[in-house]
This record gives structure tokens, C-alpha cells and sequence, in this order.
């Protein structure tokens, strides 16, 4: 046993061993990976040209830039940061590359989100002839130098300390820490509670009126105490703290409650055919990941969202399930006809699709045109092959050749964005 592992403790053998793997600032990342010169530099992702701060580089949180901050003022306030528009795009495929390494180690991965997954340590040691520090570090380093992403990894006998064990762990050198018994006490004892996953600020304020200030806190209190304020949900948070695993990992792929799409304009306009350009765009986006999880949506919404920052949303049923751009923008289009207005400058507009069933379990109509629908699903998957090979939006469909060019570039100034 390495000095690493009897710094961190020691795990149980009888019990199941989980690891967090959480990529390091992970829009940060992806943009140094893209632009090797940004990196060691101050730079925050932005949502849009007109939108908000959305990731810091430790350069940029040193100088003080607040997480949400409005570009505009980020630039007046920091103008040495460089401000780079959020490209998710390239994000997704950097992440499949990251889960693809991880599901190489072990058959048993659950993509928590576009930067974290859990995996299944359990047996692994065994079968890499490995100790769990020395299988993290090969993993680290293996994402490292294959996708250039940096990732701190916790392992524990729980999900929850998991997490809690790689949150702790941004703070050491070697980002890797690995809570057993004796480790697992000191973590939890040097948590805030409102860190604890699945608590949070809101509960973790209500919490802390009860007098509970750490998750060590959380652990003492009685069963039937925690249950009866917290329910079940806040028994297994607790029975978790204390080493054992509730929430087995699942790599199941659960469909999402919705999908939904949307961006600022570089400029404000009350031009419907430019919206209905940059509805299209949103729509083809939401569709083309529909098409990938296999399913079909029975409600679309429209949000549109006006130069003063008022919203409007609207949606509606559909008669039948679709993951076709062209029949969701009949449906969509009708939406934002009704809450446009002429006389108002709009900043963004969105497509949000809801209600999903998977296409083998899609209801067939009795008066339905299906030869038509079999021809639409087959070229929804003709677009999603020519993205695959030529790139995103090879294929676009608009209305208008009124559009307003992307800006390309780093934004640094005041003048940037005016």
C-alpha cells in the first residue's frame, strides 16, 4: 500500500467502492483544449454575446469575476479577462470523449452530467492489478493526455462521498482522494452542510436552523427525526454519509423531462423572419437529439424573450408524437406568430419540447399518413448523417437571407459587444 493511500485511509473490502469523476472547469478546459494559447490566461465562458458569465478559469476567479455577471459589465469591470462565447457543441463531443475513456475501465458508468460521471470502482483493482489510487491516477492520466481535460476524481463506498471526496480533493495537488473509514469522519466533519449533494442553500439554511452546520451534524441525528423532517430522501442522505451506498450506479439511459434550445441575437430585432431563421436553428438542435435518443415529443413551447428581459411562453399539445423539424416548426411557427409583436425589440428566442415517448412505443394513427411520417424520419436521419460527416448545420433552412452574421472572435473590450 502506497503513502498516498495510508494519508487518505483505507476502504473496507465488503463494501462497493465508487468514484466521481469531475472535469476540471470543464467549458474553461474545453476552450484551452480548443486554443492552446488561453491556457495559464484569464478567461470566462459566456453564454452569448449578450448574455452572462457561465465559467471561470482559477486566473479569472482570482481577479474576482463573479459567476453570472452580465458580459457587459464583466468587460468594464475586468477588461484583462478575455470573454469567449459558449460553443456547447464542441463541449458534447469533448464530454463523449471523457465517458467514452471512463466506460473503457468499467462496464458500469453513469454519465451524471456533461462534466461528471460515477463509476463503479468495485473488482476493478483485481482486474487492473491495481490499488484505487493508483487506478485513479491512471484514469487521470489517461484523460489527460488522450482528450487533454483535467479531472478530479473522489472514490468512497457511497455516491454522496463520493462527491464530497472529489469536491475536497480540487483543493490537493494531485486532485485524487479517496475517503475510507478514518477519512470518510475527517470529510464529513470539514463539510458544510449545504455541500452535501442533493442539500444545497436553501435546505442547508433550514438545516442550519436546526443547528446543523456540517454533514457530520446531519449524521447524528436521530432516524426517526431526520425521516420525519426530510423524509425518506434525507434518510438515505444520511445513511449514505455514514458509508453505505443507497443509490447503486445505473447506467441505464432515463429520458429527459425536456429539451429545449436557445441563444441571444448579437443584435435585438422585431424582424419575424430573422426569429423564425433562429427558431429553425434551435428546432433542428432539440430535434436532432430527440432522433438520437430514440423518441418522439407530444408538447413543443416558444419562449421569446424581449430587449428588457420580459418573457413570453407559450405551448401545446401535439396531436401526435414528432421528431421532425419541419411538422414541430408548423406547430412552433403558429406559437410565435401569436406572441410576437411588431413594435417590440426582441434578444432571444427558444424552442422547448416536452412530453417524450420512445418511438417503438409510439402510438400508430388509425387515419395517420404513415408512408409520409416514414419518409420524414428517414430524412431527419439523412440530416443527422450529413452533420455527423460534414458538420453542424451543413444543412440549414431559413426563410429570409436577412440574418445577422456570427460574430467570430474573442471578446475583450466594451467595444466587442456594442
Amino acid at each position: 500500500m502506497t503513502r498516498k493511500i495510508k494519508k487518505w485511509g483505507t476502504i473496507l473490502n465488503n463494501q462497493k467502492y465508487i468514484a466521481l469523476i469531475d472535469c476540471d472547469s470543464f467549458f474553461v478546459s474545453c476552450e484551452r483544449k480548443l486554443n492552446p494559447e488561453f491556457k495559464g490566461l484569464a478567461i470566462s465562458v459566456v453564454s452569448g454575446e449578450r448574455g452572462c458569465v457561465i465559467a471561470r478559469s482559477k486566473e479569472a476567479k482570482a481577479l474576482g469575476i463573479p459567476m453570472g455577471i452580465p458580459l457587459f459589465q464583466a468587460v468594464e469591470k475586468f477588461p484583462e479577462c478575455f470573454y469567449i462565447p459558449a460553443n456547447h457543441y464542441a463541449y458534447t463531443k469533448i464530454s463523449k470523449q471523457v465517458m467514452s475513456i471512463l466506460k473503457s475501465y468499467s462496464p458500469n458508468v453513469q454519465v451524471y452530467s456533461i462534466d461528471e460521471a460515477f463509476v463503479d470502482f468495485t473488482g476493478l483493482t483485481k482486474l487492473y492489478k491495481k490499488n484505487y489510487y493508483e487506478l485513479a491516477k491512471e484514469i487521470q492520466q489517461k484523460i489527460s493526455d488522450e482528450v487533454d481535460i483535467p479531472v478530479t476524481i473522489g472514490v468512497s463506498t457511497s455516491k454522496t462521498l463520493a462527491k464530497l471526496a472529489s469536491d475536497m480533493a480540487k483543493n490537493s495537488n494531485d486532485r485524487i482522494l479517496l475517503a475510507g473509514n478514518k477519512t470518510r469522519l475527517k470529510l464529513i466533519k470539514n463539510s458544510e452542510i449545504q455541500d452535501v449533494w442533493g442539500i444545497g442553500r436553501r435546505l442547508g439554511l433550514k438545516l442550519r436552523g436546526y443547528g446543523i452546520k456540517t454533514a457530520f451534524d446531519f449524521t447524528q441525528k436521530d432516524d426517526n427525526w431526520v425521516k420525519s423532517h426530510f423524509g425518506k430522501n434525507g434518510l438515505a442522505t444520511k445513511t449514505e454519509l455514514l458509508g453505505t451506498m443507497t443509490s447503486p450506479i445505473s447506467n441505464k439511459i432515463e429520458l429527459p423531462k425536456s429539451i429545449s434550445d436557445t441563444k441571444s441575437f448579437l443584435e435585438f430585432s422585431s424582424d419575424l423572419d430573422f426569429l423564425k431563421n433562429e427558431l429553425q436553428i434551435h428546432i433542428h438542435s432539440c430535434c436532432k437529439r430527440l432522433r438520437k435518443i430514440d423518441c418522439k415529443c407530444n408538447s413543443v413551447g416558444v419562449i421569446l424573450k424581449t430587449k428588457d428581459f420580459r418573457t413570453f411562453f407559450e405551448k401545446v399539445n401535439l396531436e401526435s408524437g414528432e421528431n421532425f423539424e419541419f411538422e414541430i416548426s408548423k406547430t412552433a411557427f403558429k406559437i410565435l406568430e401569436k406572441i410576437y409583436s411588431p413594435q417590440i425589440l426582441y434578444r432571444s428566442i427558444g424552442i422547448v419540447l416536452e412530453d417524450f415517448n420512445p418511438i417503438q412505443e409510439t402510438q400508430l394513427s388509425l387515419f395517420g399518413e404513415e408512408p409520409e411520417k416514414h419518409q420524414r424520419e428517414n430524412l431527419g436521419k439523412a440530416l443527422d448523417k450529413l452533420e455527423a460527416k460534414f458538420g453542424r448545420n451543413i444543412v440549414r433552412t431559413g426563410f429570409t437571407n436577412k440574418e445577422v452574421p456570427f460574430k467570430q472572435g474573442f471578446l475583450t473590450t466594451p467595444q466587442d459587444i456594442n
